[in-house]
């Protein structure tokens, strides 16, 4: 599945390289705007956007029969042992079949962000691959645990540890599309053309992040 990972982003995305901001690394993309800016994060109103809006998203980029990748990055020193093992706990709590979950695969990489940093020399990305599809996974927790990653909150995947941190994508397959709720403010969606993109664009418009407006309209003009 790394293979296949590596082989879908050469044929769908120009061999773009899978890391963060997606919306600022490939032509057709829309940023969403999630949480409520300048209110606290606990505030009631402000998780109840979070909530309707990570999901709301996600059910209109993924439906039942798609084929999918769920990817998870962990970026940390290359001798921190510790800390590579964790993203497995992302399958253990959210993947609901035993069984598939054999189907895991990793590997070591260089940093994904080595490209723009000297300071990464000394890093790596551990990624995880899993083939699923939407019913395999327990995606409302899971994107609920990603929203709070910034926050002391029991659903916190590396629980605030002083990392350069971890990235989960939700790629469909079928559609050539990838979901990434980067934290509780935002989360892009990209797809190889933009056509997949239209009902995004024009059904959830009022949640797009009004910073990059301007920019996501001229691609949909």
């Amino acid at each position: 599945m790394i293979n296949f990972l590596s082989q879908f982003m050469k044929e769908h995305f120009d061999n773009l390289t899978l890391r963060p901001p997606l919306f600022y690394s490939w032509e057709y993309g829309i940023r969403f705007e999630i949480s409520m800016p300048w209110v606290q994060h606990e505030d009631k109103n402000n998780l109840q956007q979070i909530e309707e809006r990570i999901n709301g998203i996600f059910n209109k980029v993924f439906h039942d029969t798609d084929e999918m990748l769920l990817v998870t990055d962990i970026h940390c020193e290359r001798n921190d042992t510790f800390l590579q093992k964790r993203p497995t706990k992302v399958y253990q709590k959210y993947i609901k079949d035993k069984k598939l979950r054999q189907k895991l695969q990793h590997k070591m990489l260089p940093s994904v962000f080595l490209e723009d940093e000297d300071d990464y020399e000394d890093m790596v990305t551990h990624r995880f691959v899993l083939p699923c599809k939407k019913s395999d996974i327990r995606y409302k927790p899971l994107l609920t645990a990603i929203s709070y990653e910034d926050f002391p909150h029991p659903s916190q995947i590396l629980k605030g540890l002083y990392r350069p941190g971890i990235d989960i994508y939700f790629i469909n397959v079928t559609k050539k599309m990838i979901y990434h709720l980067y934290d509780d403010r935002g989360c892009d969606v990209i797809a190889s053309n933009k056509e997949d993109l239209d009902s995004l664009y024009e059904e959830l418009n009022d949640w797009i992040l009004d910073y990059d407006r301007e920019q996501i309209n001229k691609i949909f003009k």
